[in-house]
């Protein structure tokens, strides 16, 4: 499983705007007002090739309570996540500056036992120095003065944290158990009878009410001679009725799930229709960057008419992941199961490439010359070379100048484009810009002596004009 970086703080420190610009996401909502993240939320952080899961928590403590019920007011969910964490990043407010609240926490983050950065934020406009100074109080030796919502410092504190953390390589280190496939979906879809028809036996439990299943369950099985896990996971439902404890832990097992499998099968209920939490989940799929399979279930015993309703609403929900693999089937009857397997074994082929570093250029190139990136202030962006960065997820790194203005849409062409060329089934390619900082930007050019008499009879000569 992927580290997981929590994030944590007192409320309205700049939490949720870290956890968007980390993830490169909206997906935490932020308000300048303390208390708007009440739950927890799960993403993916890429830097610098190696990727860790993102927790972003509520606000811990409030200004007007006693210090000492701080630990009290710790809302459980905020706790675990602190505990579950390999690395905590502790914002505090540069502009406010250290608080009773910060100095409690700070015994409290002790006591975990945990790697902890101190991130001070909101000091863009402010002497850097003056504004972190105070918080060496902490005791914390790794601090770091950043903008969540400028992105200033943010990169310098990634690449402390990425160093601390084990690569994707070595992750998958010992896992030749077979490749792995989760199946997700939502409650009562026919995913646990789907695994079982999969792998030809009663392995799981199965019944027609929705939350038999609590827990993922890891399935190790061989089939034509080749060795799989499947990963039968609790139906994730919206949030607003997910209401038992039990149940949201069975979610995040879920989110689990999908970071240790190589490829997702994400089952949807044909005579219900497209769901806006079936969207939703092939969106966190889709920001994985990991292999998908649709399978359309309860498919047989429709009426013609019917199947094309919900095969033209699977098109148009679905449009923003059209490299899904679809398959129409039965899992009780098991109609169309043995041809995922087909789909499973072109996928497997194609997190296996093997492509130069001139190859991945050559269609970076091509695509650039069949569609050239937009200009931005008078000056077009320019992408000079690519390479593979990873393979689980297939992962592409492009170097190049203004890489940060690159448009999501330009991006998602040059996905398209890169999966295309390395002809890829059911694959996603991800792609991260790297681009060479100004190490000159936001320095003064000191004069010498010399430099500042020149400057002075400049001056005087043109006083005297």
């Amino acid at each position: 499983m992927k580290p997981v970086i929590t994030i944590v703080g007192r409320p309205n420190v700049g939490k949720s705007t870290l956890f968007n610009r980390l993830t490169s996401s909206r997906d935490a909502l932020v308000a300048d007002r303390p208390g708007v993240t009440r739950d927890r939320q799960y993403g993916v952080c890429v830097h610098d090739s190696r990727s860790f899961l993102v927790i972003d928590t509520g606000g811990i403590g409030e200004e007007d309570h006693d210090s000492k019920e701080v630990a009290e007011l710790m809302t459980e969910q905020s706790m675990h996540a602190a505990v579950e964490a390999s690395v905590l990043i502790w914002i505090v407010d540069g502009r406010i500056g250290l608080t009773h609240v910060d100095e409690t926490l700070a015994e409290v983050f002790r006591k975990l036992d945990k790697k902890v950065f101190l991130a001070v934020n909101k000091v863009e406009g402010h002497e850097t120095d003056a504004a972190i100074n105070e918080f060496y109080n902490l005791g914390i030796e790794d601090i770091y003065p950043i903008s969540a919502k400028r992105g200033d410092g943010v990169n310098t504190l990634l690449d402390e944290i990425v160093a601390l953390i084990p690569d994707d390589a070595e992750l998958e280190q010992g896992q030749d158990e077979g490749i792995t496939i989760s199946v997700l979906g939502r409650p009562n879809v026919g995913k646990s009878t789907l695994i079982n028809r999969m792998i030809g036996e009663e392995r799981v439990l199965t019944f027609d009410h929705p939350g038999t299943t609590r827990d993922s369950i890891r399935i190790p099985f061989q089939k034509n001679g080749k060795s799989y896990i499947l990963i039968d996971t609790a139906g994730v439902r919206r949030k607003n009725k997910v209401n038992d404890l039990v149940e949201k832990f069975s979610v995040i097992k879920s989110f689990d799930a999908i970071d240790a499998a190589k490829i997702i099968i994400l089952v949807v209920d044909a005579s219900e229709g497209v769901t806006e939490q079936d969207s939703t989940l092939l969106g966190m799929i889709e920001d994985s960057g990991k292999s998908v399979i649709i399978a359309v279930n309860k498919w047989d015993g429709m009426e013609q008419s019917d199947k094309e309703r919900v095969k033209s609403e699977l098109s148009r929900k679905f449009r923003f992941i059209d490299y899904a693999q679809y398959h129409y089937i039965s899992a009780l009857h098991g109609t169309g199961v043995g041809n995922i397997f087909k789909s499973i074994d072109k996928i497997e082929k194609s997190l296996l490439i093997d492509a130069s570093t001139s190859d991945m250029t050559a269609i970076l190139e091509a695509a650039i010359s069949k569609h050239p990136p937009q200009v931005v202030r008078g000056r077009r962006i320019k992408l000079r070379y690519a390479h593979l960065g990873g393979l689980n997820p297939i992962r592409v790194i492009i170097h190049g100048n203004q890489t940060e203005n690159v448009p999501d849409n330009y991006k998602r062409y040059l996905a398209g484009e890169f999966r295309k060329h390395l002809k890829l089934v059911g694959t996603a390619v991800l792609i991260e810009f790297k681009h060479g900082d100004n190490p000159y930007k936001g320095k003064k050019n000191k004069l010498t002596q010399r430099q500042i008499n020149k400057r002075k009879r400049l001056m005087r000569h043109v006083k005297k004009r």
